[in-house]
Order: C-alpha cells, then sequence, then structure tokens
C-alpha cells in the first residue's frame, strides 16, 4: 500500500483523470439504471462530485473539498483555474461558422433570449433569498444558464465557493427538468420541426439536457436543437461575467 499511495503521490493528475473518469461511469450506470436515462449520467455524476466533495471537506474540516485529502490532490489540479481556462478555450475552438450559419438569425435570436431569460430567472431567485452583492448574483444567474457557465462566472467574478455550489446546483435542476419535460410538452409547443428544434435548443441552452430531452421525443431532431444548444455555454460564458456582471454592479 506505501508503493501504491508512493505512485498515486507522484502521478496525482492522471490518477485525478482515474477519479473523475470513475465517477462518471458511477453516473452514467446510474442514469442508465436507476433514472432509466430520463437524468443525464452528466447531471448524476455532477451530483455524486458535489456529495464527495462535501463529504472530504466534512473529513479534513478543509476548504477544498476532496482534494484536500492528499491522495486526491490531482483533482484539485484537475479542478482548478487551469483546465478551466484550458475547457473555454476548447469550447471555443469546437466552434463551427458552417453550423451558425445553418442555424440563422433563429439560433442567435433564441440563444440571447434563452440566456437574459434564465440569467434574470437566476438573478431574481437569488435576489428573494436575500442575496445583494453583484458577484452572488451574477454567478447564480449564470447558473440559471448552465451548470458550467456559473462556476466559470464565480471564478471570474470572485464569487464565494458556497455561491458557486448553489449555481452547479441550480444548473443540475434546469437540466434535469428540460430532460424530464421536454417529451412531455413536446406537442403542446410544437417541438416537431427542424426549426423548432434549434429554437428550443437556443432557448433552453443546457446541452445534455436538450440532447436527452429531444432524443426521447424525436431522435431526428436531436441534431438541430444541438446546433444552437452547443454555443450557449460559450455565449453565456463571455456575456455573464463581463457585461451581465457590470450591468449588475450598477444597481448592486
Amino acid at each position: 500500500m506505501d508503493k501504491l499511495v508512493e505512485l498515486i503521490g507522484k502521478n496525482g493528475l492522471i490518477f485525478g483523470f482515474v477519479v473523475i473518469g470513475f465517477v462518471f461511469i458511477i453516473g452514467d450506470i446510474l442514469s442508465k439504471t436507476v433514472f432509466r436515462s430520463k437524468i443525464p449520467g452528466s447531471a448524476v455524476s455532477i451530483f455524486l462530485g458535489l456529495v464527495l466533495g462535501y463529504l472530504g471537506g466534512l473529513w479534513t474540516d478543509g476548504e477544498k473539498g476532496i482534494s484536500d485529502l492528499s491522495l486526491f490532490a490531482g483533482v484539485g489540479i484537475l479542478g482548478g483555474s487551469m483546465f478551466r481556462d484550458f475547457t473555454i478555450v476548447a469550447t471555443a475552438l469546437g466552434a463551427n461558422l458552417e453550423l451558425i450559419r445553418k442555424a440563422g438569425w433563429l439560433g442567435l435570436v433564441s440563444l440571447l433570449i434563452g440566456i437574459i431569460l434564465f440569467f434574470i430567472l437566476g438573478v431574481s431567485i437569488a435576489f428573494a433569498w436575500g442575496i445583494r452583492d453583484a458577484a452572488s448574483l451574477c454567478t447564480i444567474g449564470a447558473g440559471a444558464c448552465t451548470y458550467i457557465v456559473g462556476p466559470i462566472t464565480g471564478a471570474a467574478v470572485g464569487a464565494s465557493s458556497e455561491v458557486i455550489a448553489l449555481s452547479i446546483a441550480i444548473g443540475v435542476v434546469k437540466t434535469i427538468a428540460v430532460t424530464i419535460f421536454t417529451p412531455i410538452a413536446a406537442k403542446k409547443i410544437g417541438l416537431f420541426s427542424p426549426e423548432s428544434a434549434m429554437a428550443f435548443g437556443g432557448i433552453m441552452g443546457t446541452s445534455s439536457g436538450v440532447a436527452a430531452g429531444l432524443a426521447a421525443t424525436d431522435p431526428k431532431l436531436v441534431p438541430y436543437g444541438a446546433v444552437t444548444a452547443t454555443f450557449y455555454t460559450g455565449v453565456g460564458c463571455l456575456l455573464c461575467p463581463s457585461l451581465f456582471y457590470l450591468i449588475l454592479t450598477f444597481f448592486f
């Protein structure tokens, strides 16, 4: 065991990838077996990560969750600012101008409506909870967009770890809600054509939730919804910690 701990200590980042991969595998299995694919595996994995982080912080009485345990120090590196910035750049480089042209004005308008709508909704909820500082309001509003935009925005504007955790939780709840209610409400909202799928993906924004919901509605609509939902995160990461945050600083 001493040799194993020493080996892991020298390869902390690699072991961090192993831990996160194992959590994703467990999340995917739980999604398919327990929740019958109604809740995306990514959402289940994020919830498991939050639980592990809480238990790690509770055990060590630390501030960095499970990475406070020396054995899991690599998880802290993997979840640090360097890899966060890397994922932002990777997301931006994954954008395809041809896909943007296919979405057209419909995709652009739906993206802006979706981001602004959910951001205002998130800020309103945070305000109702008694939160008044601009950084926290902006972070929770960003989390209402997606559980990826929330923590990125929180790190950029200097929000507390508790607020960032709340933003992730709100985003996960949104993903689950979109997954479950999309096939139920599909007929009522006219979700039956590629154009409506693109508008839906742009307004809802959560890629995993939109993909799972459309798959349960009509698998042929998934690529169209994914076109606009893919850019939702990038646009949210651009607007929330910059323009939206500056607007909030004028009022709070």
